[in-house]
């Protein structure tokens, strides 16, 4: 394994320093891609005072992508299927201008596996991993369609003074939900937001959400409800972090609804120099509600460094789920597995209460910035979260990890460098990441997985202002399970490339 990685490391490292880029023009492209994918809009449509000039002044944003996955477990058996996928497609998105504080924005996305040997056959679809957002594994099942077009953005925007109002389908960035851009098609949910900055240094955001459609689906579906009504694992939210034990037959047998709502209030102030507040609170009524606040800090030191301090804490409350579906993420102790013995190692078998502490030091000076962190969850319930805003984002998590069952700890290091901006290696920079995570092993009974330590590298090459790629690797050195098989060891691979115009 050790050789493996150093071999890696600087194969991929020696692709990337390879490469050289094109003078960025001086001007800001009209949009850009971060480091996490995420488009940032620099150019957008002005106001204008006739109904005409609204259309005639839109804006057309375009992105033409490619992304391939090899995922290569340690120990490939029936169960662990090595797996690869492949994707190539794009969108085009369209805003108009504003006209008395009214505009309109779609985006249209379409992905396509067009070719046999870089995907997985029709019958072992189900064993994709990282790579499962190029495709709809329920289409795939279902029609033996690879390909996906979808209107995941459609809405209707209207602002006065500071308030801004959107109604329909639309990416809501939080630390709960996420547009997790960084595949084929993002996340995206259906519904109205209210955004206000009446005071200064502080917005305030309400969201009210009935559906939400996962990067691999076509169709919006329910916030919460894993499986559909015919019992389809993929036919409704499966997302990897989705809690299985709240499933359509579950609500169904305890009397309640099977269609639900998300709602999330955050606040953010900047008020106090460097000094980041943030409160959140998220809730699926009559299922599970939960309030996160988090503090950062920022300290000057000298010669041009700063550390910022910070710490999130998230307090998950049961209001009803926990009858339902039981304490696990992967469904054990649901109603449906009323016949199962024992607890599978939790202390309730029957909650949603649980809580998470996260808190990491932050050392910054130009292209550099270093960090640590640690995560750690109460013994009690797992955290729902499957709306792509991971719980411990930013803290601990490596990529392609869950690391919020509960009584885990996790401890995390990272160094990012931005060779372009240290004026080495034009529009190249690399990140590292190395986590411990310690699982409980009591609940391995309930599918949770082995200790493990990863290691997460990015490197990423910026060519022109518009043409980027990036390639990830993640390799994860497990433990063997309390049964005495290794099923959580793997390598990954990723590539993608990413024209923006």
């Amino acid at each position: 394994m050790k050789r493996n990685m150093i071999t890696l490391a600087a194969g991929a490292a020696a692709v990337c320093l390879m490469t050289t880029s094109v003078n960025a023009e001086e001007t800001k492209p009209k949009r850009q891609l971060k480091n996490n994918m995420i488009v940032k809009t620099n150019i957008t449509p002005k106001s204008v005072d006739n109904l005409s000039d609204m259309f005639k002044e839109g804006v057309f944003y375009g992105r033409l992508r490619m992304n391939s996955f090899k995922w290569d477990w340690a120990n490939d058996d029936t169960s662990n299927l090595d797996n690869h996928a492949f994707g190539l497609g794009g969108s085009m998105r369209y805003k108009t201008a504003s006209y008395m504080g009214v505009s309109a924005m779609a985006g249209l996305y379409y992905t396509d596996s067009p070719f046999e040997s870089l995907r997985m056959s029709q019958a072992d679809i189900g064993s994709t991993k990282a790579g499962k957002d190029t495709f709809s594994r329920y289409n795939v099942k279902n029609s033996g369609n690879y390909s996906m077009a979808v209107l995941a953005e459609a809405n209707l925007q209207y602002k006065i003074s500071n308030t801004k109002i959107i109604a329909g389908r639309q990416i809501f960035e939080s630390v709960i939900t996420r547009s997790n851009d960084t595949k084929m098609i993002p996340n995206t949910f259906e519904g109205t937001v209210v955004e206000m900055k009446e005071i200064p240094n502080t917005r305030i955001r309400g969201a009210y959400f009935t559906a939400q459609k996962l990067r691999d689906h076509t169709e919006f579906h329910d916030v919460i409800t894993f499986k559909d009504s015919a019992g389809d694992s993929w036919g409704n939210n499966d997302d990897s972090a989705v809690h299985k034990g709240l499933s359509f037959n579950n609500f169904t047998a305890a009397g309640d609804d099977t269609a639900h709502e998300l709602i999330v209030v955050d606040a953010r102030n900047k008020s106090i120099k460097g000094l980041k507040l943030d409160l959140t609170y998220a809730a699926v009524p009559g299922v599970v509600s939960s309030i996160i606040g988090e503090v950062n800090y920022k300290i000057a030191l000298p010669n041009g460094y700063s550390l910022t301090p910070g710490v999130r804490y998230m307090h998950q409350m049961d209001n009803g789920g926990g009858d339902v579906g039981g304490a696990t993420l992967k469904g054990g102790l649901g109603l449906d597995k009323a016949a199962v013995a024992g607890n599978l190692g939790y202390t309730d078998r029957f909650t949603l209460d649980a809580s998470l502490v996260m808190a990491r030091l932050t050392l910054r000076k130009g292209p550099l910035k270093a960090q640590i962190g640690y995560s750690a969850v109460g013994d009690n319930a797992d955290i729902v979260a499957p709306w792509r805003g991971f719980p411990t984002g930013g803290y601990t998590r490596a990529m392609a990890q869950y690391n919020w069952y509960a009584n885990t700890k996790t401890y995390a290091a990272e160094v990012n460098y931005d060779f372009g901006k240290a004026g080495l290696v034009p529009g190249f920079s690399a990140l590292f990441r190395f986590a411990m995570q310690d699982f409980d092993e009591a609940k391995q009974a309930a599918g949770v997985q082995a200790d493990s330590n990863i290691l997460h590298m990015d490197f990423r090459e910026s060519f022109t202002p518009d043409l980027y790629a990036k390639i990830r690797v993640g390799l994860v050195d497990a433990k063997d399970r309390e049964s005495g098989v290794n099923k959580d060891s793997y390598n990954e691979y990723r590539f993608e490339l990413n024209y923006l115009f």
